[in-house]
């Protein structure tokens, strides 16, 4: 991670990340299930600017399910059998909330109370300043990382027990969304950055998380108080897209879905005209995702990915 953070990768590293890249690929065309179970692992670690790594983590599904079509027209994500089925996790990401903390927020998901707990958030959610320094960041990644998973399964529970299924109408207005929405409204670009990209590592193949998830991000697009979150939202998507395949299906679903449905009015915003190359690259990435036939996912494995970021 010290030696990926950097823009410039020196020779010894940029082979040995092309030679991860190849064994990750073996994993994912060979051993998916471990890629599975093992991703939020893989994500703690991984530094934000290593996308294509990411990706090939993000884009394992277990082998016994058929991935549907994600440019299917009108694809109904709500119905499809998988979507309600939890993903196994093998690591425990509650443990690694300090218990201090973690007391704070089972007490405010249950009683959505004190609103200190949220103006305080953002302090809790930073390293101290030897930290820092170490991490090369302000915040703490694992710590926000299993601040959103936490937070996420609680509400998919909290969602189940009341009959209902993630949409956006049922995630809105609860304890779960207010955590999420003050820290994509509260955070500074550098921690908003780093909080979207914790939600996007959950859009993986059809399941409950991938289905809340995805509902979230959408959420937070719709009901941003200002452009500048809207922008980060859609960086954090695209830039996973513009890589080498493969790409998780949970991210082209969300990136469909919010650049077709007229609820986001997506090419209405500024930043998507902000200069000609920026808006070819926008209508060049939904040409691929609106028309392009992709080839399915089951042989995204089979693809050479070997271009480091």
């Amino acid at each position: 991670s010290p030696f990926l953070r950097n823009a410039e990768l020196a020779k010894p590293v940029h082979r040995l990340y092309r030679g991860t890249l190849r064994v990750l690929l073996v994993l994912l065309h060979d051993f998916p299930e471990f890629l599975c179970d093992y991703h939020y692992g893989f994500c703690d670690v991984i530094p934000p600017n290593c996308i294509q790594m990411r990706n090939l983590i993000l884009s394992a599904f277990p082998r016994n399910m058929r991935l549907p079509d994600p440019f299917t027209p009108n694809l109904k994500v709500d119905m499809l059998p998988e979507i309600s089925i939890a993903p196994r996790m093998v690591t425990n990401f509650a443990a690694l909330i300090k218990p201090s903390f973690k007391k704070d927020l089972d007490s405010y998901l249950k009683n959505r109370a004190p609103v200190s707990f949220l103006s305080e958030l953002r302090t809790n959610l930073q390293n101290t300043s030897s930290n820092a320094a170490d991490a090369g960041m302000r915040y703490n990644i694992s710590m926000i990382n299993a601040l959103v998973m936490y937070v996420g399964t609680q509400a998919i529970q909290f969602i189940r027990a009341k009959g209902h299924s993630p949409s956006m109408s049922s995630i809105a207005h609860s304890s779960h969304m207010d955590i999420f929405q003050n820290l994509a409204v509260d955070m500074d670009t550098e921690g908003r950055y780093l909080f979207l990209n914790c939600i996007a590592n959950q859009l993986r193949y059809p399941n409950s998380h991938t289905h809340y998830y995805s509902c979230c991000l959408l959420y937070l697009f719709a009901e941003a108080n200002t452009e500048a979150i809207q922008e980060q939202i859609t960086r954090v998507l695209l830039e996973r897209l513009i890589v080498n395949r493969p790409h998780p299906w949970g991210l082209l679903i969300t990136f469909i879905e919010l650049i077709k449905n007229p609820t986001f009015k997506f090419w209405s915003h500024e930043f998507v005209h902000c200069a000609p190359e920026i808006q070819k690259l926008f209508e060049s990435v939904a040409r691929s995702c609106m028309v392009a036939s992709q080839p399915r996912q089951e042989g995204a494995a089979d693809q050479p990915a070997t271009t480091a970021e």
